[in-house]
């Protein structure tokens, strides 16, 4: 991945770069944070920063590279409002040479669960994320995290080494379960979605409900709403399915015209007095399915 392009951006392209850029700003703010759901948080949270700070910070020669070390920040931010500080910066500058992963490794690395990420230290995981998974360069890292060149080295060197370690050790975490409630009525909600009964899913939405159609729109009270659920009436490419994304009850969507595949997308569901009150559907961010761990 080129990180640096060769003109500066001017303020007519932002939004072309920002569309461009979010399904790898995401990858990079998930790993970060271990969650593909507060991943996309973090990641609207630091395009509204780069959106703010846009009309004062002048011409942008690398326009990408500022992109993520806004993210970068953000990611941070987050994690100290989590209450999960860690030692991010290296005291040591060991001047070690950042050998290039092997092939194999690489995959290793890139294809390591969010939840193993999260065990490596800030500085160890944000290098690894950034050379491994998203494929910039040592000068493009140090730029993003602000660090020296010795300091990254020895910050990759050391994150690729645990993650070896890691990748070694059995997975025995239990698997998370759904309470009996959250299988009923979100059983109920998807039996109805399924069968195109849309009038009976608007009468289990609250008057005041909210919904986030991620990175298209938001809309808020029952009667905006109905909107999306006749949108998706006019659709034929979805099939929900009640499941778990990290650990929360969650709608899987599969492609009916693709069965054994992969779920394409998800939808979060708030209840309040046993009315839906909030809908978060990623219909139109389905980078969102990267990483993510769930279960059906």
């Amino acid at each position: 991945m080129k990180l640096v392009p060769d003109a500066p951006a001017s303020t007519t392209d932002i939004d072309g770069l920002l569309a461009a850029m979010r399904p790898r700003l995401h990858r990079y703010c998930a790993r970060m944070v271990g969650s593909v759901i507060d991943g996309e948080d973090v990641l609207q949270d630091a395009l509204i920063k780069a959106v703010e700070a846009l009309a004062s910070a002048g011409p942008i020669a690398n326009p990408e590279g500022w992109l993520f070390r806004i993210a970068h920040n953000t990611a941070l931010d987050f994690l100290r409002r989590r209450n999960r500080q860690e030692a991010f910066r290296s005291g040591e500058e060991v001047d070690m040479i950042a050998d290039p992963a092997d092939a194999v490794s690489s995959r290793q690395i890139a294809s390591a669960s969010l939840r193993t990420f999260m065990r490596l230290p800030v500085a160890q995981r944000s290098s690894v994320i950034l050379m491994d998974v998203l494929g910039c360069s040592l000068q493009e890292v140090c730029e993003v995290m602000d660090f020296s060149l010795p300091a990254v080295k020895a910050a990759l060197h050391r994150g690729r080494t645990r993650l070896r370690e890691l990748a070694d050790e059995p997975d025995d975490l239990s698997h998370p379960k759904m309470s009996a409630a959250d299988r009923d009525r979100l059983g109920a909600y998807v039996a109805r979605f399924n069968a195109r009964d849309f009038d009976a899913i608007r009468a289990m939405i609250a008057d005041d409900v909210r919904l986030d159609l991620v990175n298209k729109m938001r809309l808020n009270g029952k009667a905006e709403v109905s909107r999306y659920f006749a949108n998706y009436s006019k659709a034929g490419d979805w099939h929900l399915v009640p499941g778990l994304v990290e650990g929360r009850p969650a709608i899987l969507v599969f492609d009916p015209n693709e069965p054994s595949s992969r779920p394409k997308y998800f939808m979060l569901l708030q209840w309040a007095a046993d009315k839906v009150a909030t809908i978060r559907d990623f219909r139109h961010a389905t980078y969102i399915i990267d990483g993510a761990e769930y279960l059906i």
